[in-house]
């Protein structure tokens, strides 16, 4: 499904670099459920961004699903984006100004879904993570907790062909976390679905199939 070849990342900083990624090669099979740990500051959340094509790179090559993610133009990796990823950030990136319906509905308007489509799938995705009650409220009214549910409702109701996943479970309970994780393994082994997450969970990690380990921006295991 992708692989990266020396992906490397920097910012500048006086006379020199300070790299967030450096020669990252990576490949990721359609199908696979793949965990990334490492300390903070390690370049985990800056890996993901990357692959999900909401940060850039300065060198190296990026291909998903058989393009050149570094030689398309903006609007291309966004159709690409939008088409095939889904994203679960940790710090949520809800919109204030939507109730929880309305934010879980967004990705299926970028994809021009029929409206009666859309209110079938997003009254689905409700029921699932059981948080039907909570449809009219606004971000603001939410729990930490709840936020992070609406947010991964939201990264999965398109049925994206990859999933993103930032430390999915973070500001969960143990037993919310464990049912997010029995859901990524449905989706993972009944519907295909290709899982990147990163995690400072050794029990979360335990879920993927292989744990690719960073360590100041490069991988070391």
């Amino acid at each position: 499904m992708l692989t990266t070849h020396r992906i490397t990342k920097w910012v500048n900083s006086g006379n020199g670099r300070i790299f967030l990624l450096r020669d990252i090669n990576m490949s990721i099979a359609k199908g696979e459920f793949v965990s990334i740990m490492g300390p903070s500051g390690s370049g985990k959340s800056t890996l993901l961004n990357v692959l999900g094509m909401l940060d850039e790179f300065d060198e190296g090559e990026y291909i998903f699903m058989e393009q050149p993610v570094q030689k398309l133009k903006e609007n291309q990796r966004s159709d690409l984006h939008k088409h095939n990823i889904g994203f679960i950030f940790q710090a949520y990136h809800l919109i204030d100004e939507l109730t929880v319906a309305e934010n879980i509905e967004t990705p299926l308007l970028y994809q021009g879904m029929k409206q009666s489509e859309r209110k079938a799938a997003v009254a689905d995705i409700l029921d699932r993570f059981n948080i039907v009650g909570k449809k009219d409220l606004f971000p603001s009214q939410l729990s930490g907790g709840q936020q992070q549910l609406v947010g991964i409702a939201r990264a999965l109701i398109a049925k994206p062909r990859l999933l993103l996943a930032d430390e999915p479970t973070g500001n969960l309970n143990s037993k919310q976390g464990d049912e997010i994780m029995r859901v990524f393994t449905t989706l993972n082994q009944e519907e295909g679905m290709t899982i990147i997450q990163v995690t400072h969970s050794e029990k979360n990690a335990g879920y993927g199939h292989r744990i690719i380990k960073l360590l100041d921006g490069m991988i070391v295991k």
